[in-house]
């Protein structure tokens, strides 16, 4: 079944059950499951299955091989690497039944999950945080913080553009990031960043 299909493409070989926003692009044999909502101007793989229930922001694009479980919520502008994984029970078992227990993963605007990275539920994304490929994430990622390694643990700080903050400069005392690609500037607490202007796009 094809729901607005006038609106948004979708492969022949893909299922859709949900609501897709305007301009969205569905690949080969992907499946979107009933309540699930998808927003504007996305990119879905192949092979990806999303749903039930489970809710997409705008210009978000997933890869291929992704399946996005009920109880996950991306925020727009984010990317999901190939063949990353997303949990939404704790402590499975085949022979027990566990659907009243899915725990709920946000992911916060512009951050980027890389190629198979794994995300244990119950966890919050920060906004254009980068979790490395292969990273495995169990707790709670603060905005622009850079994840690699198993367990994932924080190496750093990067830009809204993606690049790692390695620039440093010192202002009335305060730690400054610079981006070396942008020109953006953050200044660096203990354990957040702040921008120091607004970044442009969307």
């Amino acid at each position: 079944m094809n729901v607005n299909k006038s609106n948004y493409y979708a492969h022949p070989s893909s299922e859709i059950e949900a609501e897709i926003g305007e301009g969205t692009k569905i690949w080969h044999f992907s499946h979107v499951l009933k309540g699930s909502k998808i927003g504007k101007n996305c990119i879905i793989g192949q092979n990806v299955m999303i749903g039930p229930d489970a809710v997409i922001g705008d210009r978000c694009k997933i890869q291929n091989n992704v399946s996005v479980y009920k109880g996950v919520i991306l925020e727009d502008d984010v990317f999901c690497g190939p063949s990353m994984v997303f949990t939404n029970v704790l402590n499975p078992r085949a022979f027990v039944e566990r659907k009243n227990e899915f725990v709920n993963t946000l992911v916060k605007k512009g951050a980027t999950i890389g190629a198979n990275a794994t995300i244990v539920g119950d966890v919050t994304i920060g906004e254009y945080a980068l979790i490395g490929a292969g990273a495995v994430v169990t707790k709670d990622i603060p905005d622009y913080a850079l994840i690699l390694g198993l367990p994932g643990k924080q190496e750093g700080w990067v830009c809204k553009c993606g690049e790692v903050l390695t620039r440093e400069i010192y202002s009335d005392e305060k730690k400054i990031l610079e981006c070396k690609r942008c020109q953006e500037k953050y200044e660096h607490f203990q354990d957040y960043l702040k921008p120091l202007k607004k970044i442009g796009g969307g």
